[in-house]
């Protein structure tokens, strides 16, 4: 049994003003007995500036919250995925990396994930997105070992596209992870099915710790974000809901139940080829 905690945040798009709220939040689930500890997508801050984002954000080794946060671990004792951080690179295009860092006790980082999908859509005619404008994406699905569990790391956009998460489980993995700054219309209408369905296919727990509310920006018009962090069982079922507001919620986890859900129903096993269309 493994107790996780997910950290709910609405962050601006200044790291050093968001940093204090995500360290607090993050003592109060070490204190609450939470071994396993998740913020979401961009926990350094989201803008929709690409300048405001080069002048703020920082290579991972030079990075504040990384920093902060791997000593925060270390001090708690506990496993703390962070849920991705835009960081600089030295890509020639100079686009970002959008990188979840999974960090345990010793404060090392022990996985790093960039996000393989990016978020290039016209949701409204007054909601357009081109992530890839400003942020490279990643070419490596990642497997984490931990003494608790395999985690399989992916991030927000990522969940729309299956194969991703069965290519995971099939390496053995028994908790996804899918930290994420959900937009707000779309989060309103797929957010949760989209998780309760990669639960069901895989026989995983997800976990989906979220942005949430309205995220202002000096240099734009802001944007917002769904919220409702959520724990989901191997079966499908919501386990824990964190609503809208910023906050910690705490979850149980028996990974036995990850072996349960697929000797029930073991899809994992069932691929074959076909051919076509």
């Amino acid at each position: 049994m493994i107790r996780a905690a997910l950290v709910q945040l609405n962050v601006s798009d200044d790291p050093s003003a968001n940093l204090p709220a995500t360290v607090a939040l993050v003592r109060q689930a070490a204190a609450a007995g939470a071994g396993f500890v998740l913020t979401p997508e961009l926990t350094n801050g989201l803008s929709s500036s690409r300048a405001h984002q080069r002048s703020v954000f920082r290579h991972e080794e030079a990075d504040e919250t990384l920093a902060t946060l791997r000593a925060e671990a270390q001090a708690a004792g506990i496993w703390l995925l962070i849920g991705s951080l835009g960081l600089l690179t030295h890509d020639a295009d100079g686009r970002f990396a959008n990188r979840s860092l999974l960090v345990g006790p010793d404060g090392q980082v022990r996985a790093r994930y960039d996000k393989i999908h990016m978020f290039d859509v016209n949701v409204s005619e007054t909601e357009v997105y081109r992530e890839s404008d400003g942020y490279r994406p990643g070419n490596r699905a990642v497997l984490a070992e931990t003494p608790f569990a395999r985690i399989g790391m992916t991030v927000c956009y990522d969940v729309r596209f299956p194969a991703l998460y069965r290519r995971l489980a099939q390496a053995g993995a028994q908790i996804l992870t899918v930290p994420a700054a959900f937009n707000h219309i779309t989060g309103a209408a797929h957010w949760e099915t989209l998780l309760r369905a990669r639960a069901i296919e895989t026989g995983c727990f997800v976990l989906a710790p979220a942005q949430t509310g309205f995220h202002p920006e000096t240099a734009g018009k802001g944007r917002r974000t769904h919220g409702y962090s959520l724990a989901v069982a191997p079966w499908g079922e919501v386990l824990a809901d964190g609503g809208t507001e910023p906050g910690v919620t705490l979850v149980d986890l028996d990974l036995s139940r990850v072996a349960e859900a697929r000797h029930r129903v073991p899809s994992l096993t069932h691929d074959r080829d076909f051919a076509g269309p």
